[in-house]
């Protein structure tokens, strides 16, 4: 299969779908992997190193679109990229449809063949690729919220932590996935006061068992939301529902029962939000404040950390981009159930329920394509 690694084009977005260890490990399996000029630059690694590793470096993105018949991205494809997705192809990469109408259609109008990383689902309906920039998420949620706290950066002035005689801030956390869970450890190492809710019983109980004393949990409901908000110094939004919005566990008028300077970091923004006042933000210009609280929202977190989220990614999605090479991604999918869930758009086709529901689009079963 010819496979191509464009450079991210989103704003701030230095991560790359591919490292150079990668590509070798598709080469050597006699597959052909184009990488655009500079894509890997960001994560710091090298034209050089691909080019060691067996990869064909190409001057411009229109160049590696037009090549390949794979192309893996971090991001989803952006306006000036929607002309360049040519039909039949495969496109292997972060798309959270159900949040941005415009991409759903681009992607239907093209008739390519979309796969999510984000809705690739394991029988035990873990998600496989979102593990791994979930991690990162959850823990820079934390360090990004302690940041924000400071006085100069419209806070509430309060150190995570606290310092002895000092009570330490008190951190919120809306969902006990594996966002919530990473920041639930970071935020208790840096000795703040942490409660995490959430709907599940058996994973709050699994929660207390595993986590520190400063970390308690509590049922997640709108009553029990609106008391925790009115002393909490960092509230971070950790909610998913796979391939469809999140919902609103903090609404407009809640903002007036905060402290001013308590600061909201979404997670989810790049589905929808779990916070209705938050919309999509970038690193260049990451927060706004509304009723005198800080909107931390952006969208790609883990871009600010690419070497490191770069290396997590791909050591998760290189078992599935070698399977999808070596088969093509009917096959692929027919041999490993994980794949049909992050099949989300089909040949004009929506595939993935979630997605047409959110539009309110004609939705197809998946099946109709991995028939025999």
């Amino acid at each position: 299969m010819i496979i191509g690694v464009p450079k991210e084009i989103k704003n701030n977005e230095n991560r790359v779908a591919l490292t150079p260890a990668g590509a070798k490990e598709l080469v050597k399996r006699g597959h052909s992997v184009y990488v655009q000029h500079t894509a890997g630059e960001g994560s710091g690694f090298l034209d050089e190193a691909y080019a060691e590793a067996g990869a064909i470096i190409l001057p411009t993105i229109e160049a590696t679109y037009e090549i390949a018949e794979m192309i893996m991205k971090v991001k989803e494809p952006i306006e000036p990229e929607y002309k360049l997705i040519k039909e039949d192809q495969l496109l292997f990469t972060y798309f959270h449809f159900a949040s941005y109408e415009p991409l759903t259609k681009a992607m239907v109008a093209s008739k390519s063949v979309c796969l999510a990383y984000e809705t690739v689902e394991k029988a035990d309906r873990s998600l496989p690729l979102l593990v791994p920039m979930s991690e990162v998420a959850g823990r820079m949620a934390v360090q990004k919220g302690a940041n924000y706290l400071e006085k100069p950066l419209q806070g509430r002035g309060i150190l995570l932590g606290g310092v002895p005689g000092v009570l330490p801030a008190k951190v919120l956390i809306l969902g006990g996935g594996i966002v919530g869970t990473q920041a639930a450890w970071m935020a208790a190492g840096l000795g703040a006061d942490v409660t995490i809710m959430d709907v599940s019983l058996p994973r709050m109980r699994y929660l207390a068992d595993v986590m520190p004393a400063n970390v308690k949990t509590m049922m997640s409901n709108e009553y029990n939301v609106r008391k925790m908000i009115v002393n909490h110094d960092l509230i971070i939004g950790a909610v998913l529902i796979p391939g469809a919005k999140a919902p609103h566990l903090i609404t407009r008028d809640m903002l007036k029962e905060m402290q001013p300077g308590t600061v909201l970091v979404d997670v989810a923004v790049d589905q929808g939000g779990c916070i209705e006042t938050c919309k999509p933000t970038t690193h260049q210009d990451p927060t706004f404040i509304i009723d005198e609280v800080v909107h931390y929202c952006v969208a790609n977190m883990p871009g600010a950390v690419p070497y490191t989220s770069t290396l997590a990614l791909t050591n998760a999605t290189l078992p599935y981009a070698i399977q999808l090479a070596e088969k093509g991604w009917k096959k692929a999918a027919q041999d490993n159930p994980d794949l049909i869930p992050g099949l989300n758009i089909i040949h004009g086709d929506i595939v993935y329920q979630a997605v047409a529901e959110a539009f309110d689009m004609d939705y197809t079963p998946v099946v109709k394509y991995l028939a025999d």
